[in-house]
């Protein structure tokens, strides 16, 4: 559709490619370096460390677990199990390459486990290559493992290596359950795509699957989102009228709508509600109304709701920091981000405080953290290993402030780490160039996420539109408007104001003229 040439990704920072996706993860690469013959590795008291010039993975010798005994088939299920019950995944692979290296294979319940601790972190391409690799050997694996993998590529944005998982469940003649629809919902409504989320309900209906109340919720977020509170309210009196009481996943997404709309004495109402009726809020539940309640402006009432959810005993979630640090740092309240870190420290919440003074910096550009490494380097030293979900905070708060190599150096520093890139840092770093005014480097991070086989969600297609809103490049706009609505995502209630803005400013361009 663009008669843009898209730029390469060399050109906009790093020499070497730092987003790999490949249709099909290739099988000599899932081990990290054991079939590599650029490995090396030393020991050091008793301890393997094996490593490239990428990773560095830790193998205990079987020593270690039982000094004389020979290192069995049966231990190695064992201890490769147990490591990816702990989570400890890199000890897990180790264990795979080792118990490869000496002929042994493992069971069905090792590969199962290995496949659900590398989908828990994000990499999702080797647990699909280690699926490959137990269906090459004749095993057969249960739907479950179809259904981690469904979630994997969704949550990365996959949807082809998806659409690949399903056509296999149906070739091997079986049925889709609870789980896999509510995978397939989730992601469906996430990514707004209307249409597919009405067929998947159909499809539950029609298979007499019952609606419950994560189905709910959804299509209460499904109307909320595309502009129709009222009817997603109304969804709320069907619920009742059929005898079903409401929970926890219900009330978030009532509250939710309410706070989108700015409808705050009701959420707050609902929230009182929830609790009369002996439902605890959740993490979700105080952040929805934090968030709303700071977007309104009333920041007041948004930091009593802070303190109260410490004092209720939950750890503060690093993803409502920056819009706590944000809305503070608008109006000069420098004094009241430092009280709540000292409140966080008093509380004993040290190494989550530890992520809220690196965002102070950054969005107060106060020059201590302003390279990537350093904030990830003071992570580690509080004790903090990132996850994929802090790299997307650190990222987003180095986008939103323009700093775009600092946003690409969180996403290679992330791929160091052996995470891979989601849909998700990928539009954060669409937003990063669109905020720094960089609209072909935008529009070179979409063209790589389509070549790279990711599905564009609406997130993807509306920061696109307000990067070219931004650069003035209101003719592109209902282009990229066009594409969103035949890759089957549906425009909300925000990407179609953007578009009526980019159409209004042309008009008035034309006009002029």
């Amino acid at each position: 559709m663009y008669n843009l040439k898209p730029l390469s990704l060399s050109s906009i920072q790093s020499p070497s490619p730092l987003f790999m996706f490949y249709p099909i993860f290739p099988k000599t690469l899932v081990r990290y370096c054991f079939f590599n013959t650029s490995c090396h590795s030393t020991t050091k008291n008793g301890v393997k460390e094996v490593s490239t010039n990428k990773y560095s993975v830790i193998a205990k010798t079987p020593n270690e677990y039982s000094v004389g005994e020979e290192f069995s088939s049966e231990l190695y299920n064992y201890s490769i199990q147990n490591s990816c019950k702990v989570g400890n995944v890199d000890e897990a692979m180790s264990l795979l390459g080792n118990m490869e290296a000496v002929g042994f294979r493992p069971n069905l319940v090792s590969y199962g486990s290995l496949i659900e601790a590398l989908g828990s972190v994000g990499r999702t391409l080797e647990a699909d290559a280690l699926f490959q690799e137990l269906v090459s050997f004749g095993l057969k694996p249960k739907l479950r493992l179809y259904n981690v993998l469904l979630r994997g590529f969704l949550k990365k944005g996959l949807l082809g290596l998806a659409v690949r998982v399903l056509a296999l469940i149906d070739e091997l003649g079986m049925c889709k359950n609870q789980e896999t629809y509510e995978i397939l919902l989730d992601y469906y409504v996430s990514a707004g795509r209307l249409d597919d989320t009405w067929s998947i309900i159909n499809e539950m209906k029609r298979e007499g699957y019952r609606l419950n109340s994560f189905v709910y919720s959804k299509v209460i977020g499904l109307y909320r989102d595309n502009g129709m509170w009222k009817k997603a309210l109304g969804i709320v009196e069907e619920i009742r009228e059929m005898g079903l009481s409401l929970d926890k996943q219900i009330y978030n997404s009532i509250i939710d709508t309410f706070g989108k709309y700015g409808e705050l004495v009701e959420a707050l109402q609902v929230f009182e509600t929830m609790q009369k009726e002996g439902i605890k809020p959740d993490i979700a539940t105080w952040n929805s109304l934090i968030r709303w309640h700071f977007k309104a402006g009333d920041v007041t009432k948004a930091l009593e709701l802070f303190t109260a959810m410490q004092e209720q005993g939950f750890y503060p979630d690093p993803k409502i920091f920056f819009t706590v640090i944000s809305r503070l740092g608008e109006q000069g309240k420098w004094d009241v981000i430092k009280k709540n870190f000292e409140n966080m420290k008093y509380k004993g919440h040290e190494k989550v405080g530890a992520i809220y003074a690196i965002l102070v910096d950054i969005y107060g550009q106060y020059g201590r953290f302003n390279d990537a490494d350093e904030c990830i380097s003071a992570l580690k030293l509080k004790g903090l290993q990132p996850s994929a979900n802090i790299f997307c905070i650190l990222a987003n708060a180095y986008a939103q402030q323009g700093l775009c190599e600092q946003t690409l150096k969180v996403l290679q520093l992330m791929d160091a780490e052996g995470i891979e890139p989601n849909l998700i840092m990928l539009n954060v770093l669409i937003n990063a160039f669109g905020t720094a005014g960089r609209h072909m480097e935008a529009l070179s991070i979409y063209h790589h996420i389509k070549e790279s086989g990711i599905s564009p969600d609406l997130i993807t297609y509306s920061t696109l539109m307000k990067a070219f809103i931004r650069a003035r490049k209101y003719d592109k706009v209902p282009e990229i408007y066009e594409e969103m609505e035949s890759s089957g995502c549906t425009p909300d209630r925000k990407a179609r104001q953007m578009l009526k803005t980019a159409v209004m400013l042309l008009e008035q361009k034309h006009c002029t003229y």
